[in-house]
């Protein structure tokens, strides 16, 4: 008996272990499983659901640049600002800690932050690029190239408007900018005096051809740049002769592509072209996009489109007429360039969009003069969220010091504070009087009114203007003005009797003839003809 209970318990305990391995297995199987679906489905890793804007102007955006660490924003904009932001120094009221036009009268076309965060490439639409440091004090300015020099590689500079610029993955102190003279060049930060090196595109005839934007690949060793006529041209960073890749008609001709972004991976180019399309190239076999995808309206020169973090998805932004909808970005899965998702922004064309890999935020730059940042309190790292928690600063009133008053009600008389009146009362009474709470006439502004005389204006000119129509002429007879002196002379001569008393004792004075008598004493040549 004894026996048959020890075999019952035995099973029952390998039963139960038994059931706790099947549970324990599903539970695995589904966290794995779960885990594979999130994997899957990238649209769950986009950090939209929380957003600030930050007020850069009334202008266009059409400049973004963060750094590497993800801790300062800089925008530039139509306006020819460019304003900086510091998430960890911001607080609820989202302002600008510095702002600067360090191109004077030109727009800003691009910002970039370099790979180590101490410097930001300006561009804007004059001929020479900038460099900046992170509070904004110029580095280095390109020089100007010749334009009377046909050859485009003998110049120092470039020669007509820029387009836009990047700054060497790699290679601290380089960067590249294009420019309407039909050239790329290469610049290095020691050596503002001259460029590095200069890439032209030609089209298939050899002929001279726009580029309008360019980018470095992301090991630094190739050079994209996307041309007017449509065509595409990358070429190796170390031979500026021939383009390593040419596609002639990646684009509709004429239209101005507006970005080409290479992958993180670096084997697929993203293009964003004036034709309202976004297309998809393999670096490898580029002899035709592998995906393309079209009505993405854009009117901006500028319009950004970049990759995610993890490289499962590409965004753009799209345009729109003023009160006409709304600017949207719009994502698109990488493996089948299907469109996933779509993010309503604000009723004005987005422009400029920015996906940082270490903050997993996403900075939008649109036509009315916002930026937004959008993140996601799980999915998301510092930036953003560091200045929402902070409360608004609230403004220092001015403290002021009073006297100290004691009050003594036994004291004597003589030694006895006077008592401190209210100035509230006072100040109320002084209201009720008609005399003391009359506001003071306004200066009158035109012609006079109400029995007063109007004003000639307080300026210099209207000073000299009311001058100089004023008849200052003295039409007083000189002569009567000196004898109302006479009898005082006679009575206490001092000057000028004592001097003619001999000669002249008694003063003799012509008589005062009239002007009929004087035209007729004129001889004939003095008298006016008729």
């Amino acid at each position: 008996m004894m026996m048959m209970m020890v075999i019952q318990r035995r099973r029952r305990k390998s039963f139960f272990h038994s059931m706790w391995w099947l549970i324990s297995l599903d539970v695995l199987l589904l966290v794995a499983f779960g885990k594979d679906m999130r994997e899957m489905n990238p649209v769950q890793k986009i950090p939209d659901s929380h957003e600030i804007t930050l007020k850069h102007g009334t202008k266009t955006v059409s400049a973004l640049g963060l750094d590497p660490s993800g801790a300062r924003l800089v925008t530039g904009g139509y306006d020819y600002d460019v304003k900086f932001w510091d998430f960890a120094g911001m607080d609820a009221s989202f302002k600008a800690f510095r702002s600067l036009q360090p191109c004077e009268c030109h727009q800003i076309k691009s910002l970039q932050y370099s790979n180590t965060g101490d410097m930001i490439l300006v561009v804007s639409g004059s001929s020479q690029a900038k460099v900046i440091d992170r509070d904004g004090f110029e580095v280095m300015e390109c020089i100007k190239g010749d334009q009377y020099i046909v050859d485009m590689a003998n110049t120092k500079g470039h020669t007509a408007m820029l387009h836009t610029g990047s700054w060497h993955p790699k290679i601290k102190g380089e960067f590249m900018t294009c420019s309407n003279d039909a050239t790329v060049r290469t610049w290095e930060v020691e050596n503002p005096r001259k460029q590095r090196s200069v890439f032209k595109p030609r089209t298939m005839q050899g002929k001279k051809v726009i580029p309008t934007t360019c980018t470095y690949s992301r090991d630094g060793n190739l050079i994209a740049a996307a041309c007017q006529n449509g065509s595409i041209q990358i070429w190796d960073r170390n031979m500026t002769v021939h383009p390593k890749f040419h596609y002639k008609q990646a684009h509709d001709p004429g239209t101005d592509t507006s970005c080409v972004a290479f992958s993180y991976d670096g084997n697929v180019l993203a293009s964003r072209g004036g034709d309202d399309t976004l297309k998809l190239w393999d670096i490898r076999q580029f002899n035709k996009p592998l995906f393309s995808a079209s009505g993405l309206p854009t009117m901006f020169p500028m319009t950004d489109c970049c990759f995610s973090p993890d490289d499962k998805l590409i965004v753009t932004g799209t345009s729109v007429q003023r009160g006409c909808g709304s600017g949207k970005l719009v994502f698109f899965e990488r493996r089948t360039f299907q469109r996933v998702y779509e993010i309503d922004i604000t009723d004005a064309s987005v422009v400029r969009c920015l996906w940082h890999p270490k903050l997993n935020q996403i900075m939008v730059g649109t036509g009315n003069g916002l930026a937004k940042v959008y993140y996601d309190p799980n999915k998301s790292q510092r930036g953003a969220k560091l200045c929402v928690v902070k409360t608004q600063r609230k403004a220092k009133q001015a403290e002021t010091l009073t006297q100290d008053y004691i009050i003594t009600p036994h004291a004597l008389p003589m030694f006895r504070e006077p008592r401190q009146r209210s100035t509230r009362k006072q100040l109320e009474k002084d209201r009720l009087d008609p005399l003391k709470s009359h506001k003071p006439e306004p200066p009158v502004a035109g012609p006079g009114r109400g029995g007063r005389v109007g004003t000639h204006g307080g300026t210099l000119s209207s000073y000299i203007v009311k001058n100089i129509a004023l008849d200052k002429t003295d039409d007083s007879n000189p002569r009567e003005a000196i004898l109302r002196h006479a009898k005082a002379a006679e009575d206490n001569p001092y000057w000028v009797s004592p001097a003619y008393s001999k000669t002249q004792p008694k003063t003799m004075f012509a008589q005062v003839e009239s002007d009929d008598e004087e035209a007729k004493n004129e001889p004939e040549w003095k008298k006016r003809k008729i």
